[in-house]
């Protein structure tokens, strides 16, 4: 912004009349309540940081580039669009004119009954000021907005007459305005207004083109609606030259030329916009199902979320996967993740950073970084599953990093990874909070259609999505980021059961305090209320629509198990130790061989403690396939026996150590018999008991005293981890403490800084300058003050050495200095009075 729009927009004029029309935009905002000063910083919270000193620092701040910038990303398309005829109409424009810039000569009643809405909208967020008769649109926004040839406006218009002319020699002029049929004139000035007054006169301008040819008005045609340049050959053909002879294709180089606005709005009808938005599409209904069917759907899904969480997290128990050097998970650890647990590589990472943003994942920080479950992670499972629920949709729903983006590349060509950096964009949580809040205003049991979903999105926030993609440079070929995000979001939402069949759960509903009828002005996770209270409410109403967790398996005659719902803790801890998952669904199946046997013999239990945990959880009679299954190998079981000479092997029965040593398998170990019954092997414990293992052997480790060595899967667990932090979006929305001490604090600096004062007349002092006043006058003047209990202006030099002016009222002075209520700080304060270069009275109509 230049010296000269500062000067016009935030200049306080020396005197203001409450009903003259504003002359800058510090006027404007001086005009306002306090409730509009209010609105205007709860809609621009950057303003407020730090917060202004009077109202002319805040004109020039919301006049800068970046805070415009702000603002305009933050307007639906409509307010945009308005914004946008501002910009191609004349600085100031009247009401009628913008009016009809956007419904063109036809007239819309759809237009007219929006416009005063998007008016009101911008001039509270300081983008427009002035009286109906003077709207003007920042210069900022001005620039920001207006055609031209390195940034083409959304109206498809150029430059206007006298834009395109400002190069051209008089004499060319002169020629224009003689093949249109206009008089000649003195200057090039004049004959650019004659030439802009013939385009702008539909009568004159419509008589000129009905002179044209078919072919000339098919030139026009073509650059009508935009791009409205086009490049020429040096010879052009005679329907260009007829119109580039009359000025209505006027040059912008020797091959290009470009379309005036006002031959564009002649041939628009008037109108700045192909296609004026004044309200939002229409939220269209895919399908609909009762509401039970929704809940009972969207609660079948959270178990499933809930049950995949654990499992991921308890396949990881003993530490998961190394941390990439760059930071995040490998691409095959990824796809083994993937493999394990039976989806998607894209819906893994889903899963993988719902974890790590729900604060249960983390890596350990070790010299060889593994990531690994939390400590919270077995806080977590001692919780019941609807709590369980809750947090982690809770943190879902702020979460700042966006697992749709894993696989993807970022904008130095590098392949983003799980659990990595770069993985952050701002305004995921508004698009999720907004998705699911547009959902809420349908009925219950409504689910919407997806594209009319985007579409609203899109003319909500129609600069935001493009802007940020085109500046991350992570959506090629896909340039609307807030429609990827919504898509990702209805994905999400529906594997962690806030929806099911497409529609919004009661669960969710509850989760986002959003009333049906209050769903749509909606803006905030919550809706105004705790988010941990609307959490616990949620989890309330999703608890009995959760299966209950059962206490007993069936076993079957072919070596497994069915569980005929979710198993209570002790029980399916116990039960993945000794048998594998074959199958889940409504009804897990566990296999038992041969290996998962041996397992549980590993962890410590007895072949008693097996058969007797058998028959306590069986409905059914415990097999007698199952039965000798755990018998047989815990007969064999402990039979060899493995410790460390590096390693040796043991057993009673030599016979079994020949076989060993005959077997070719066994080279690989290095084996020797040191005796009738132990043979030393050549490499660790570890591997000769998985060698033995794998040639079928059951041996069991050994501890230095002979004893079998019982070996538990210890739970590893990372130290204390807290969530990731999400990215915020600009500055926090202001509360109401704060908005209403920033306008106090406003005013106060305001009125200090725009008081009329009375000069002292012993000194005077220069326009503008800090008055001197001596040391008597000065307390003479605070001490009667103080008594009148009147304000007073002072000139003040703090102990840096940066003077200031302050309007105080004195209510205490005494040894040396004076106390009293400071209006530019708001606040009571202290002033030692060898620091108070001079002080004058307010005057008459001030006090």
């Amino acid at each position: 912004m230049g010296i000269g729009e500062l000067d016009r927009e935030a200049h306080v004029p020396e005197v203001t009349g409450a009903a003259a029309a504003p002359r800058t935009l510090a006027e404007a905002l001086r005009a306002r309540g306090d409730e509009g000063l209010a609105a205007l910083l709860r809609a621009r919270p950057d303003l407020l940081s730090p917060v202004p000193n009077d109202l002319t620092q805040l004109a020039t701040r919301a006049g800068t580039r970046g805070s415009v910038v702000r603002a305009l990303e933050r307007l639906d398309r409509f307010a945009l669009q308005t914004a946008e005829a501002l910009a191609v109409g004349p600085d100031p424009t009247p009401y009628p004119v913008l009016l009809a810039l956007l419904t063109g000569d036809e007239g819309d009643p759809g237009i007219e009954a929006a416009l005063p809405g998007a008016v009101a909208l911008l001039r509270e967020q300081a983008l427009v000021w002035g009286e109906d008769d003077r709207l003007r649109l920042v210069r900022t926004a001005r620039e920001l907005l207006a055609p031209s040839a390195q940034h083409p406006s959304p109206t498809g218009l150029g430059p206007t007459v006298a834009e395109a002319t400002s190069g051209m020699s008089p004499g060319r002029v002169q020629e224009i305005i003689a093949a249109a049929g206009l008089p000649a004139t003195h200057d090039p000035v004049s004959a650019v207004a004659a030439l802009t007054e013939l385009f702008t006169d539909r009568a004159r301008m419509g008589a000129l083109l009905d002179s044209a040819s078919p072919e000339a008005l098919a030139v026009l045609d073509r650059l009508v609606w935009g791009p409205p340049y086009g490049e020429v050959t040096a010879n052009p053909a005679p329907p260009v030259s007829w119109l580039r002879d009359r000025g209505m294709l006027l040059p912008v180089s020797a091959r290009t030329m470009v379309l005036p606005r006002e031959v564009a709005l002649h041939l628009r009808g008037g109108r700045a916009h192909r296609a004026p938005e004044p309200v939002p599409p229409e939220l269209g209904v895919s399908r609909e199902y009762r509401p039970q069917v929704v809940d009972s759907a969207a609660a079948g899904q959270a178990h499933v979320a809930l049950a995949t969480v654990e499992e991921l997290l308890k396949s990881w128990d003993r530490g998961g996967p190394q941390v990439l050097r760059a930071g995040g998970l490998a691409v095959r650890d990824l796809k083994r993740t993937a493999a394990a647990l039976d989806v998607t590589e894209e819906t893994a990472a889903f899963w993988l950073e719902l974890c790590y943003g729900a604060g249960l994942l983390a890596s350990d920080g070790e010299a060889d970084e593994r990531y690994a479950p939390t400590p919270a992670y077995d806080h977590w499972l001692d919780l019941p599953p609807a709590e369980r629920w809750a947090l982690l949709v809770t943190p879902w729903l702020s979460a700042t990093r966006t697992p749709g983006l894993v696989g993807g590349q970022d904008t130095k060509g590098r392949t983003l990874a799980a659990l990595g950096p770069d993985l952050d964009r701002a305004p995921a949580p508004e698009v999720r909070h907004r998705v699911l809040a547009l959902l809420a205003t349908l009925a219950p049991g409504s689910a919407a259609d997806p594209e009319t979903l985007f579409a609203r999105l899109r003319w909500e926030r129609p600069l935001r999505g493009a802007a940020q993609a085109a500046s991350e440079g992570d959506g090629a070929g896909v340039p609307d980021l807030r429609s990827r995000l919504a898509r990702w979001t209805l994905a999400e939402a529906e594997l962690l059961g806030l929806t099911g069949r497409g529609a919004l759960s009661g669960p969710a509903r509850a989760l986002l305090n959003l009333p049906l009828a209050e769903a749509a002005e909606a803006t905030a996770p919550g809706g105004g209320v705790e988010l941990s209270v609307a959490a616990e409410r949620a989890a309330t109403l999703l608890a009995p629509l959760l299966p209950e967790a059962v206490d007993h398996v069936l076993l079957q005659a072919d070596l497994t198990a069915v569980a005929p719902g979710p198993l209570r803790r002790p029980l399916g801890d116990a039960l993945a130790v000794l048998a594998d998952v074959e199958s889940k669904g409504g009804a897990t199946v566990y296999r038992f061989t041969p290996g998962s046997v041996r397992r549980a013999l590993d962890s410590g239990l007895t072949a008693s403690d097996l058969h007797e945990f058998l028959k306590a959880h069986s409905r059914t009679p415990v097999p007698q396939p199952l039965a000798y299954l755990v018998d047989d190998v815990a007969r064999r079981h402990g039979h060899l026996r493995v410790g460390a000479a590096s390693a040796y092997v043991r057993c009673d029965d030599d016979t079994v150590l020949g076989e060993i040593l005959a077997d070719r398998r066994s080279a690989s170990l290095g084996l020797r018999r040191l005796a009738p019954t132990v043979l030393a092997a050549q490499t660790d414990p570890a591997s000769l008991l998985d060698g033995l293992r794998s040639m079928g052997y059951a041996p069991a480790a050994e501890s230095a005293e002979g004893d079998v060595l019982v070996t538990r899967a210890d739970a590893y667990r990372t130290p204390a981890r807290t969530a990731p932090v999400p990215v915020p979006d600009g500055p926090p929305a202001p509360d109401r403490t704060l908005l209403g001490a920033a306008v106090r604090a406003i005013r106060a600096g305001d009125r200090a800084a725009t008081v009329v004062r009375k000069e002292p007349a012993a000194v005077p002092s220069a326009a503008g300058a800090l008055p001197r006043t001596s040391a008597a006058e000065t307390l003479a003047t605070v001490q009667a003050a103080a008594m009148t209990g009147s304000a007073v202006w002072i000139g003040y030099v703090n102990a840096d050495g940066a003077a200031s002016q302050r309007v105080i009222a004195p209510v205490r002075v005494e040894g040396g200095f004076v106390t009293g209520y400071d209006h530019t700080a708001d606040e009571v304060r202290t002033y030692p009075l060898h620091r108070i270069t001079g002080v004058a009275e307010l005057a008459d109509d001030q006090v």
